[in-house]
């Protein structure tokens, strides 16, 4: 293994024949294990690559034979990654889906992004593939796992670039990771998993503590053990586990906005006078700012895309960030974003934050003018408390329109402040990021589970036997390759017990 610095006018074949040279072996034998750029001189960006020498990742799967009717509730990351583990081990998971295939909820998403009418169980949050599916397929997580690289080559196999094996901020882009999503279902579904959308459960049954059967498009099915895997929108799936009395916990997250810079500023400030160089990704950027008493960053950065509606309820309006693999739109945007408290909420109650989200959404739905019309603001009026009167330099990405107003009406005062002064910090840190035209749009406030589902040390629910929560939805993720991580640490941890179950019963013979 050897590290490499380029310059960006340099050609990869470069980097294979010094390689090739330093490392006695043949080209074709080399791989590229890691990939950054050091752009902290503008005159003197540097790209530096790790390479080494090819190995082949196989891995066998330990198998049991069993009969159990493992059911999983959702198909995004947590809940794709789970059935594909399980499925290797020999389990034949059942997957119940409330939204449609990734290619049917593709042209529904589409059909609503162009004006049609939101499907409230088929949408940008529910359906396969999950939330990410209609994001920028971001895989960069912060956590440290042994597991990443499996689940970023099981990415690959299922069709996702191969550079995000090596890419310091690995992404698929929306676009890509519809393909690998499908390719993904089909190696379940030939393992033996079966899938059901368009069917949501909605109820659970228990026997002496320990799930028994699942309610699901109005039938009831066999459930030895169930994993939620459930989004961080499905708040009717939220209400009803707490009516059944699982072990619950609101818990802090953040809310905001999203705002849009043209990428061409933001190429500018990262890459100075080689920022149209080909060579060189389109930029982007991760900023915190501690100018209040609250945490405000920036979350979900999407060179080169569009700013789309994310509601998954009528009356309520959210707005996130898309872009495609080659992130080669007009404009750059991210959500900036100020941390919630526990404080912030209106009571104790294990649902509260679902409560403080609804009630952001439906004041950005009204100030919108309805029909998911997004409220939007130069970012300097914002800032200065000025009211709206036009946009200039950068126009919005929304889809649906936007109307003109103040968005400091959407969030309490001391959120509002928070941000306004996080974006004036910010500003000083790249020169157009809240100047230069830039924009907001509103609200943005599903950036992660606004509550936590209790599990213990096994993954399993402190409440009833056999059900496992997990992923983002339950407040064990935060992305898709955490979410997806998460997902097989729970699949790992059923295949183990019934191993163990299976011993047991072995020995008592």
């Amino acid at each position: 293994m050897i590290t490499i610095t380029l310059s960006p006018f340099d050609d990869e074949e470069v980097l294979f024949t010094k390689a090739s040279k330093k490392l006695g072996v043949e080209k074709k034998d080399l791989q590229i294990l890691k990939k950054s750029i050091d752009a902290r001189h503008k005159n003197d960006i540097k790209i530096i690559y790790t390479v080494g020498v090819k190995e082949d990742l196989k891995i066998e799967y330990e198998k049991v034979h069993t009969d159990e009717k493992v059911v999983i509730a959702g198909a995004g990351p947590a809940g794709l990654f789970s059935a594909l583990y399980l499925a290797r081990h020999g389990i034949k998971p059942i997957i119940f889906e409330r939204g449609d295939k990734v290619e049917n909820r593709t042209k529904k998403v589409e059909e609503f992004l162009s004006g049609g009418r939101l499907n409230e169980d088929c949408n940008v949050q529910f359906g396969e593939g999950g939330a990410g599916t209609f994001s920028d397929g971001k895989l960069n997580t912060g956590i440290n796992n042994r597991l990443i690289d499996r689940v970023l080559q099981d990415f690959v196999t299922f069709g996702a670039p191969h550079d995000i094996l090596y890419l310091n901020k690995p992404h698929i882009g929306s676009d890509k990771l519809k393909t690998t999503v499908i390719n993904l279902r089909k190696e379940i579904e030939r393992l033996g998993g079966r899938f059901y959308f368009n069917t949501k459960i909605e109820d659970l049954r228990f026997y002496k503590g320990k799930i028994e059967s699942v309610i699901a498009g109005g039938k009831e099915y066999e459930a030895s053990r169930l994993v939620l895997a459930i989004g961080h929108s499905a708040r009717d799936t939220f209400k009803r586990l707490y009516q059944l009395g699982f072990s619950m916990e609101s818990k802090e997250f953040a809310v905001g906005l999203r705002v849009e810079q043209l990428q061409e500023v933001i190429n500018k400030d990262r890459y100075g006078n080689l920022y149209n160089l080909k060579t060189l990704p389109p930029a982007d950027y991760k900023l915190v700012s501690h100018a209040s008493d609250r945490s405000v960053f920036t979350f979900c950065m999407c060179p080169g895309g569009i700013v789309i509606p994310a509601s998954s309820e009528e009356g309520y309006l959210a707005v996130n960030g898309m872009s495609n693999y080659l992130r080669d739109g007009k404009n750059a945007n991210s959500a900036i974003i100020a941390q919630i408290k526990k404080s912030d909420y209106e009571s104790s109650n294990p649902l509260s934050g679902v409560d403080f989200q609804r009630k952001l959404e439906g004041r950005a739905f009204m100030m919108g003018g309805s029909d998911f019309t997004a409220p939007a603001e130069l970012c300097e009026d914002f800032i200065n408390g000025n009211r709206p009167t036009s946009v200039k330099g950068v126009y919005p990405t929304y889809s649906r329109g936007f109307t003109l107003a103040s968005l400091d009406k959407i969030f309490p005062e001391s959120v509002t402040d928070a941000l306004k002064k996080g974006l004036v910090d910010m500003d000083g840190k790249i020169k157009g990021f809240a100047s230069l035209g830039a924009v907001l749009t509103g609200v943005e406030s599903r950036t992660s589970s606004p509550l936590r589902i209790l599990r213990n040390e096994n993954f399993e629910s402190l409440t009833y036997r056999g059900v496992y929560p997990c992923g983002e939805g339950c407040g064990y993720a935060g992305g898709i390759t955490s979410a997806a991580l998460d997902g097989i640490k729970v699949a790992e941890s059923i295949f183990y017990d019934l191993v163990k179950e299976k011993d047991i019963q072995i020995n008592n013979l």
